[in-house]
């Protein structure tokens, strides 16, 4: 009797640690405020990033990227090294592609570009960057 009672425990237990995984996947009643179905979207995703990961840039320089995923342009921000900095979007079917400049104030520094993505729904967010090297001149 006690092998049996041990035994319904333990499968008791792994039961309820399946659910309790399945409850925070992140997949359950996204709030969308349409009976908690679930919220659906395509992840925002960065590529053609320029300049490269660790390139040495000129103070002023330009950077860009595209942007896949998503409807709004408005959505994306872009700080370089911890400052905001102005970034102009064009749609090319089916991406946006984002351009700005590398702040004329950061000289012989290095500068990560922060690219952030918002959403309403946390699930379609996105945050990126990369890291330059900015010359004296």
């Amino acid at each position: 009797m006690n092998k049996r009672q041990l035994l319904a425990a333990m499968l008791a237990v792994i039961l309820f640690d399946a659910n309790a995984a399945m409850d925070h996947s992140g997949h359950g009643g996204g709030g969308s405020g349409n009976g908690g179905s679930d919220v659906t979207c395509m992840h925002p995703r960065l590529d053609r990033i320029q300049p490269a990961h660790l390139a040495t840039v000129a103070p002023g320089s330009g950077f860009s990227f595209v942007v896949f995923n998503i409807d709004n342009p408005k959505l994306v921000s872009v700080m370089v090294k911890q400052k905001p900095v102005e970034i102009e979007t064009e749609f090319k079917d089916p991406f946006y592609i984002v351009r700005g400049k590398i702040p004329d104030s950061l000289r012989n520094t290095a500068a990560r570009i922060d690219v952030k993505i918002d959403a309403k729904y946390n699930p379609c967010k996105a945050t990126q960057g990369w890291l330059v090297k900015i010359s004296e001149n």
